[in-house]
């Protein structure tokens, strides 16, 4: 609630939302698939941990920005340009991609985190990864999207 008068004052903002949570929700169920998949074949184990942090900690980068650098041509030049959308700035356009960037990083984390920690406590790693991280990563989205989004463009603060 404490983001409703940002989004009222900015409505663009709300147009970029699923695309948003989608990525980091794919970005953190792909983690957690491939990670499931490795702990399955007895590639990976418990030990492992940061060498799989710090590897999806690359990839997350590599895919962020790459993500990012399309998206922002795509919506400066289709969705300000050519769909005439004043409500689009330079800083809606940063602070959506910079979004990007740091979601995915965020949801790679989470998506090789919790399914080692739950075969570590005991649980299924298949069952119960893909709901938590959708919605753990979901609800960050938000948060650091609407965090961006005020720390980058005038009188959202």
């Amino acid at each position: 609630t404490s983001f409703e008068d940002k989004l009222a004052s900015l409505t663009i903002l709300t147009a970029f939302i699923p695309m948003l949570m989608d990525t980091g929700g794919n970005s953190g169920g792909q983690a957690s698939v491939t990670i499931i998949r490795a702990m399955s074949l007895g590639e990976i184990q418990f030990k492992d941990y940061f060498k799989v942090v710090w590897k999806e900690f690359r990839i997350g980068i590599v895919c962020g920005i790459s993500l990012a650098a399309v998206n922002f041509l795509k919506i400066l030049l289709v969705d300000k340009l050519l769909m005439h959308n004043d409500e689009i700035t330079l800083m809606v356009d940063l602070a959506i991609c910079l979004t990007l960037v740091l979601e995915i990083i965020f949801a790679k984390f989470i998506g090789c985190t919790l399914p080692i920690l739950a075969k570590k406590v005991g649980f299924d790693p298949a069952v119960m990864s893909s709901p938590f991280i959708t919605t753990i990563v979901d609800a960050v989205s938000l948060l650091i999207y609407f965090g961006m989004a005020t720390l980058l463009i005038p009188g959202l603060s």
